[in-house]
């Protein structure tokens, strides 16, 4: 019976590419199923073992975790060197784009609110 390991769905293609290095790596005999193009199927990683699928999802809890640490560290980086933020950050670095987008999410709001607002 098949083991599903992990869903495909809005994974970055460098993540997929590592797991497909660590399987290969530690001999995982996995097959994979590619997410469809209109969200129906999920695709993903499978085996057919069980013995396998415990080895291979241990694998990918530790390799998740490593993942999330580094991701995070990144992540903490960024915001201290003020690279990543908020509204805030992104008004101090692009003020013009940043105004501008604010202008233009005013203006699809307005337009849209505009038939409820004359019905009274």
């Amino acid at each position: 019976m098949p083991h599903h390991l992990m869903n495909l769905r809005h994974v970055p293609d460098d993540e997929a590419e590592e797991i497909r290095a660590l399987f290969e790596q530690h001999d995982v005999r996995y097959y994979e199923t590619p997410p469809s193009r209109w969200g129906i199927s999920m695709g993903g990683f499978w085996v057919h073992d069980d013995d396998e699928a415990t080895r291979a999802r241990a694998l990918l809890d530790e390799y998740q975790r490593e993942r999330y640490e580094n991701q995070r560290r990144a992540y903490e980086q960024g915001m201290a060197r003020g690279q990543i933020g908020g509204i805030g950050s992104m008004f101090r670095r692009y003020p013009l784009r940043t105004l501008a987008a604010c202008l233009a999410i005013a203006v699809i709001i307005g337009i849209s609110l505009l038939p409820f607002l004359r019905l009274g």
